[in-house]
């Protein structure tokens, strides 16, 4: 866990219009930053930068944030790991409050278990250039040598002990070992966990290489081999070619996510650029909710047999947690015996992706895998889709997603909205996402508070509020809101309120608030307004005290005391 006084401290010592400008150009438009959004494809600038509130925010597809918040959608890191990247660009270490997990690879870290890493991969490289059957194999699948560069790829010749060739502590190295580049047995004999096969390097967010996987070139088993799992690498985090595909993602706004690295590799060979592979094990929440930073679209391609149904419904269960309503995901099946290497070499990259036509959305997949055995002439039949969905659809966070597949279930079960309610509670999702258009109304009060407070949180740290008449989500937010500033004199900043409330309840609420302010002109006098905003508030207060006093005078007569009380409400107030 990062302590929360660290996060302000890091937001504090950046500039997000130099964080963004590392990776979009910007041009300045009044007091704000402008650039096409990076996160979604449009020709006219609606991605603004905010230097005095530090905050960026797409006018086109909503996407928002403080800097760290961009270095994780930009980047496809996740919150720990974006701390770690802008910490160490401007020479901060980050305090060591960590997780045993987090422990454990700061631990390996400091082994050296990367650049152990690094010179395995310098080493299989250089034996592919002197390996005549590994070259033939790449060759022979249409890899050119620009495409093996970018990945990387190399080769681990025959032989039980090559790597002693590189590592001089190979009979005693422990990172090795924890590594998994070779393996020990109970006699204690170390010998080279992947011998005579092509090798592809995985990568993590940054670059590094984290794992590798080997596909054999003779006859052996397994035909492929990855790393065991390290404290630098977890199969069920780590997606092979995300690195390598980031760029691409972007510009297509789209992921394809194959089982195969030579998958990848063909793909980008043939121009589909945006491709990525799981590392032998079914799709997870993490791969889901990584690639959803990246892209709204994920097309999820597999081979047409019962396997590739099978493992299509896993990436679709291990979905629905993480799904947003801005959110696509597609299921394509490939014609019988072909893979997305061959695929792609028979019909080239317009092919290929003329086929995504034929793609299944989820809720088409979903629904005709549960009706797949099912009779739905009788009752018996749907009474068993009904239950067979019921567990799926309460799994989805996407509200609108969710109220679609409930109507489409009461089609299929010829069951009325009330019906299908009473056996399928209403999930209470909330969006990860604020949404984009709300029906325009007037700003309540305590909205407009909050508005100002996000743009000048100064204004709030000595004010004198009276107490909010108003319950709702609002009036809840900015107390929070207010309370934190009160609290916390580092917070000096509208990106660094909405870090410090970063999962809380009133996140989305706080994030779309946040834009609304961001879109004001910076000439609108805020003090003013925020004064003003105080006074109409103590008006309501003032108000109250005085309805209750004339209440009271009802029922029974007033003491002295509260005459006097009411004798001066009445002198600064008035009555309804």
């Amino acid at each position: 866990m990062i302590p929360q006084s660290f996060i302000q401290e890091l937001l504090n010592r950046l500039d997000i219009v130099d964080v963004v400008e590392r990776y979009v150009p910007l041009k300045k438009a009044g007091a704000n930053y402008v650039a096409c959004c990076p996160f979604h494809n449009e020709k006219t600038p609606s991605f603004s930068v905010s230097p005095t509130k530090q905050f960026y925010h797409c006018f086109g597809c909503g996407a928002h944030g403080s800097a760290i918040s961009f270095v994780m959608e930009h980047q496809g890191l996740n919150f720990p790991e974006a701390v770690e990247e802008l910490a160490k660009s401007i020479g901060l270490p980050v305090p060591q409050e960590t997780t045993q997990r987090e422990q454990d690879i700061r631990a390996a870290q400091t082994a050296g278990l990367p650049e152990t890493m690094q010179q395995a991969l310098r080493y299989y490289r250089e034996q592919l250039k002197l390996s005549e059957p590994a070259i033939q194999y790449f060759k022979g699948r249409g890899v050119s040598g620009d495409i093996a560069a970018k990945f990387g790829l190399g080769y681990a010749p025959e032989g039980w002990q090559n790597l002693s060739a590189v590592f001089p502590d190979y009979a005693t190295s422990s990172a090795l070992v924890e590594t998994g580049l070779i393996i020990e047995n109970d006699e204690g004999r170390r010998y080279d966990r992947f011998r005579d096969r092509v090798m592809f390097p995985i990568l993590n967010a940054r670059g590094n290489v984290i794992g590798f996987g080997g596909r054999v070139l003779g006859a052996g088993e397994p035909k492929y081999l990855n790393s065991p799992e390290t404290s630098l690498f977890q199969k069920g985090q780590e997606l092979y070619g995300l690195f390598q595909a980031r760029n691409a993602i972007r510009v297509a706004a789209r992921v394809l996510v194959v089982e195969g690295y030579m998958d990848v590799v063909a793909l980008v060979q043939h121009g589909v650029e945006y491709a990525v592979a799981t590392l032998g094990t079914a799709t997870t929440p993490v791969h889901v909710q990584k690639l959803l930073r990246a892209a709204d679209e994920i097309i999820f391609c597999f081979d047409g047999d019962k396997a590739g149904r099978r493992a299509a419904w896993r990436a679709l269960e291990n979905s629905l947690g993480a799904l947003t309503d801005s959110a696509r995901l597609l299921f394509l099946f490939l014609p019988e015996g072909e893979d997305p290497d061959t695929y792609v070499r028979q019909v080239g990259k317009d092919g290929f992706e003329a086929s995504y036509r034929n793609a299944l959305t989820l809720s088409q997949f979903l629904f005709k895998e549960i009706t797949r055995e099912l009779n739905l002439t009788t009752d018996e039949g749907r009474a068993k889709l009904v239950q067979t969905a019921k567990p799926l659809i309460e799994k989805i966070a996407a509200p609108a997603l969710q109220m679609m597949l409930r109507k489409r279930l009461a089609e299929l079960t010829g069951l009325s909205a009330a019906e299908l309610t009473s056996l399928l509670p209403q999930a209470s999702a909330v969006p990860t996402r604020a949404p984009k258009a709300k029906p325009r109304r007037a700003p309540s009060l305590a909205r407009q508070l909050l508005r100002m407070v996000l743009l000048r949180p100064d204004l709030a740290r000595e004010a004198a509020m009276e107490p909010l008449e108003e319950e709702n989500i609002e009036a809840h937010a900015l107390r929070g809101v207010l309370d934190l500033i009160q609290h916390h004199p580092q917070i000096v900043t509208h990106a660094a309120i909405l870090e410090a409330r970063r999962g809380a309840p009133d996140e989305a609420l706080l994030a779309e608030v946040a834009g609304e302010a961001l879109a004001w002109d910076d000439a609108f006098d805020v003090p003013q307004e925020f004064n003003g905003a105080l006074e109409q508030l103590r008006a309501q207060a003032r108000q109250k005290r005085i309805d209750s006093l004339l209440a009271l005078a009802k029922t029974q007569a007033l003491s002295p005391e509260q005459k006097q009380a009411l004798t001066r409400e009445l002198a600064g107030g008035r009555v309804s």
